[in-house]
């Protein structure tokens, strides 16, 4: 075998070798991309199925709490009951409710405690703007319909009244009496 054709088999080889080398690495790359790819479907998997475990009775919770609310009201509506059996019927609907949020509790269901805090966006819904010069603005005042989360998600938004910002209770009353006359062109009020 002639010297050129030694070095050209040597060269060969070593062109093989490091084409191998350059193909093992790819392959072992996407070997390492593959299991992570796995291993994120299977935490995803987890995740989802968590998910579902915990937040599958939404739909009926959310119902049952239609119950709840009725159960608030038939009590606020018979405050002095007028006999005993009235009284005694009131009792047990005092006793139903108490064991409905019992239950509401056991599976996740948490009431928001909103009356006196300041309005979130995220976990109430303003129903109105009332004027109550003893609490801050943006502070709730009243609570028309309790608020309801499950495992820490929002299942229902608290409907309430909150306090007027300074700003706008106190715009309508401070105009001048000759300041509050309709502008003859449009109708609207000069400020």
């Amino acid at each position: 075998m002639p010297h050129r054709d030694v070095d050209e088999a040597i060269a060969k080889e070593a062109v093989d070798t490091a084409t191998l080398v350059a193909e093992n690495q790819s392959l072992r790359d996407r070997l390492l991309r593959a299991l992570a790819d796995v291993e994120n479907t299977r935490r995803r998997a987890e995740r989802t199925a968590e998910d579902a475990r915990q937040y599958a009775i939404s739909d009926f919770a959310r119902e049952v709490l239609v119950v709840a609310d009725n159960l608030k009201r038939t009590i606020a509506a018979a405050q002095r009951p007028e006999t005993v059996e009235d009284a005694a019927l009131i009792e047990g609907v005092r006793a139903t409710e108490r064991l409905l949020e019992h239950t509401l509790t056991q599976f996740g269901v948490r009431k928001i405690e909103a009356l006196g805090q300041r309005f979130d966006p995220a976990l109430h819904d303003a129903v109105m703007e009332v004027d109550e010069p003893s609490q801050p603005p943006g502070t709730i005042v009243r609570v028309v319909e309790d608020g309801y989360t499950i495992h820490g998600r929002l299942l229902r938004p608290a409907r309430v009244f909150v306090a007027q910002r300074g700003a706008n209770a106190n715009s309508a009353s401070e105009l001048e009496p000759a300041e509050a006359e309709p502008s003859s062109r449009s109708g609207e009020y000069r400020t």
